[in-house]
């Protein structure tokens, strides 16, 4: 890759957020250079080129940066549409991939729920799967790269969440593992072992790292409900 086309990634690797663009550029057979975050003390350079939210991922191309891990996605699909497109080309199916990516980042993602409200909220992804292998047909897509990150913490939840994921969720359980027999999904994936030690860890800490902070609330609700 020439030097004004560089990839730069800051990110943290436990981050599922961060894994989604990892994902992307693996798809995409891009090379980039990872610069990891410390979660309390912020680069200069995090700060330069996310000064609205302060956070992770940012995408540097060209000098330039991407915020935000959908759109970055989305940014990667479009300039490098040589090679395995994430969003389909009908602008039909290209919305209706679209509203499930909003559904899991607000839903899966989102700053709160109850286990009853989180598995319920799995099952009707279960529901849109129905008996495809990937959510969008034949071929791993968008909506499968905004959920899969989440596989990294189903241990989590099923250890302080008292869930057992493979008997609540079967059809999620069978599609992740399907998901990680692709190498772009299971070299960035961060283990789910070590996803716990690290959340235990930030947890001790008290991080005001607000996307690991929404993930503790969580995890409290989960453990409380």
């Amino acid at each position: 890759m020439a030097e004004d086309d560089q990839l730069i990634l800051l990110e943290w690797y436990p981050s599922v957020f961060a894994a989604r663009v990892r994902i992307a550029l693996a798809e995409k057979g891009l090379k980039y250079e990872s610069r990891p975050e410390d979660l309390i003390n912020k680069s200069p350079l995090l700060l330069k080129m996310n000064p609205v939210h302060k956070q992770i991922p940012v995408l540097i191309h060209k000098g330039r940066p991407i915020c935000g891990s959908m759109v970055t996605v989305q940014y990667i699909d479009e300039v490098w549409n040589h090679k395995s497109p994430l969003l389909p080309s009908d602008p039909l199916q290209r919305a209706h991939a679209k509203f499930w990516a909003d559904y899991v980042d607000k839903k899966i993602f989102g700053i709160g729920s109850s286990k009853k409200e989180l598995i319920e909220c799995f099952k009707i992804l279960e529901e849109e799967l129905g008996d495809k292998p990937y959510f969008g047909g034949e071929s791993f897509g968008y909506v499968d790269l905004s959920l899969i990150p989440c596989y990294s913490s189903f241990y989590t939840y099923e250890t302080l969440g008292k869930l057992i994921m493979a008997e609540e969720c079967p059809k999620i359980v069978d599609w992740a593992h399907r998901c990680l027999q692709k190498e772009s999904v299971s070299k960035s994936l961060c283990d789910q072992r070590k996803f716990y030690e690290t959340i235990l860890e930030i947890s001790r800490g008290g991080s005001t790292w607000s996307s690991v902070q929404k993930f503790l609330n969580k995890l409290d609700q989960l453990h409380n409900s």
